[in-house]
């Protein structure tokens, strides 16, 4: 049975605590550039799956904006015991280089299958006057 996608999103970073639960920090609308090639030095990658029954394999894609190149993958094998269980994976992504200003896509895939691509937008920013 495959899982749904409950929720995706970028953010700065994941904390795990004692109980399990995750704090969320800095959920990622864009990235503000004062000048281009920007390298980020942590992005991060929550997605939480719910719903389904077996082995799988999340593939989580940063592309950009000519949706061809990617710029960062990573792969998270995870299973599922029955319809009531789910599981939450994050991806860590360091020294990504974004080179350009523009709509840079998030892609979610799922045992090979598109199942989420979102836009992560990448704005130059000229530095505020003094």
């Amino acid at each position: 049975m495959i899982p749904d996608l409950q929720a995706s999103f970028a953010c700065e970073d994941v904390r795990v605590e004692a109980s399990g639960a995750h704090t969320i920090v800095g959920i990622v609308n864009f990235i503000g550039a004062p000048k281009l090639p920007i390298q980020i030095i942590k992005l991060c990658v929550w997605t939480r799956w719910s719903s389904g029954v077996g082995n799988f394999e999340q593939v989580t894609r940063l592309m950009a904006p000519d949706e061809v190149t990617v710029l960062a993958e990573a792969t998270t094998g995870f299973h599922l015991d029955n319809e009531n269980s789910h599981t939450t994976n994050v991806n860590i992504f360091g020294g990504v280089f974004f080179k350009e200003a523009g709509a840079h896509h998030i892609e979610i895939l799922l045992d090979g299958e598109l199942k989420l691509h979102f836009p992560m937008r990448v704005v130059l920013m000229p530095p505020p006057t003094a």
